[in-house]
């Protein structure tokens, strides 16, 4: 029956986010009795550290820790953030005005974007890059010009090639280091420069930084760069450091007046986060550093049974990157990801994430994510060593889930 009532026009922009789609198709072959080992999604599969646990329960438990809460966050949870910036990542933040704790990273993502951008205006957004810049960028209303990022120039901007582009009516740059899906770090020195290069252009710059303690050591936020204050803000999450993807915790931090500007977007869209959820992320902030080597220690282990799967696939990769993923390259026996995705998991019952998902930049790329057991990747590579050799007659024709 026909609806009586048409979708906004801002939705013909944007389409339902590929993994909505890739988690039904791999449910449906479930329900049919096919064993799919999923290696494609970024959720931690690791419990958060039992204390942090604890202290939900216990919080749970008060009568007085149920009500609505500030739309700034507990004060106990602005401090934490801002200890938690000054230990790893040596920056100062005051945590009355500088740190914003936000339902999830993602949420801010969509603050940001309805926040500083409208009709006429611009935001560069990395491809390959995580998909939801984009889509906040069109859901505000902007346009979009994708800046490239290749394997030659280390997955990093080319800012010699962006000078070239009219940038008059950019607002927004999105970046992300270390970055999903490639696992690449950014240093001091390239940060200086695009600092320098968003003054220069008045562009926002807005780092997007949840994978700093994944098979990582280097803690570097753009906020540490001199003369940044003003120009860019940063956002941080505990889904991915602190095995809490579920629970929604994020920040952002920055500039006092560019949060205000967000918290008079986001004070109309929730109304604050349970206090319990907030004290447990005050704990959670609280951990020693050895929790974080714990998890890098089976991380690591993780990433060698990919290398090894990898190998089977005859593909590439850079050993030394960071994060939660492993991005490499395809053979040039497929014509692109999606062609080797949908052999693997319709052959093997494996899924591994096309890199054409971030972009037309990934389309020679597949990720897999570390956060299945171990025993899940030998189970793979088991399945896909006993036919290595067998390939599909003739290009694969892709799913509607996979377009």
């Amino acid at each position: 029956m026909q609806t009586i009532i048409q979708p906004a026009k801002r939705l013909q922009s944007v389409q339902e986010y590929y993994f909505s789609k890739k988690l039904h198709e791999i449910a449906t072959m479930r329900s049919e009795g096919k064993d799919v080992l999923n290696l494609g999604i970024g959720s931690p599969d690791l419990p958060p550290h039992k204390d942090v646990v604890a202290e939900l329960n216990s919080q749970s438990q008060l009568p007085t820790t149920h009500a609505y809460q500030s739309y700034w966050g507990i004060p106990e949870l602005r401090q934490a953030f801002a200890n938690w910036y000054a230990q790893y990542y040596g920056v100062s933040l005051s945590p009355e005005d500088e740190v914003l704790p936000l339902i999830g990273s993602k949420e801010g993502i969509v603050h940001i974007a309805m926040s500083f951008l409208g009709e006429g205006d611009t935001a560069l957004v990395p491809n390959p890059g995580y998909p939801a810049y984009g889509t906040a960028t069109k859901l505000a209303g902007a346009n979009v010009i994708e800046y490239h990022l290749s394997e030659k120039n280390n997955w990093l901007p080319d800012l010699d090639a962006l000078e070239k582009e009219d940038l008059r009516l950019v607002k927004i740059l999105w970046i992300n280091y270390p970055n999903m899906p490639t696992g690449v770090s950014a240093n001091k020195p390239f940060f200086e420069k695009l600092v320098a290069f968003a003054r220069k252009h008045s562009i926002l710059i807005v780092n997007d930084n949840p994978y700093s303690f994944a098979l990582n050591d280097n803690y570097l936020s753009i906020l540490s760069i001199p003369n940044v204050s003003g120009a860019a803000l940063e956002l941080n999450s505990l889904s991915k450091s602190h095995n809490m993807a579920g629970w929604r915790v994020g920040m952002l931090a920055g500039d006092t007046a560019l949060l205000q500007t967000v918290l008079r977007f986001k004070s109309n869209m929730d109304s604050g986060m349970f206090k319990p959820v907030q004290l447990a992320a005050v704990k959670a902030l609280q951990l020693e550093s050895g929790w974080h080597q714990e998890l890098n220690t089976i991380y690591s282990k993780r990433r060698e049974k990919v290398f090894e799967l990898l190998s089977l696939l005859n593909c590439s990769w850079q050993e030394s990157a960071a994060g939660l993923f492993v991005w490499a390259r395809i053979p040039s026996t497929y014509h692109n990801s999606y062609e080797l995705s949908d052999e693997i998991l319709y052959k093997f019952h494996v899924f591994l994430t096309p890199g054409g998902v971030f972009g037309s930049q990934g389309e020679q790329y597949i990720r897999i994510s570390l956060c299945s057991k171990e025993e899940v990747f030998s189970k793979a590579i088991k399945r896909i060593k006993s036919n290595r050799h067998v390939r599909m007659t003739a290009p694969v024709t892709l799913t509607t889930a996979s377009k």
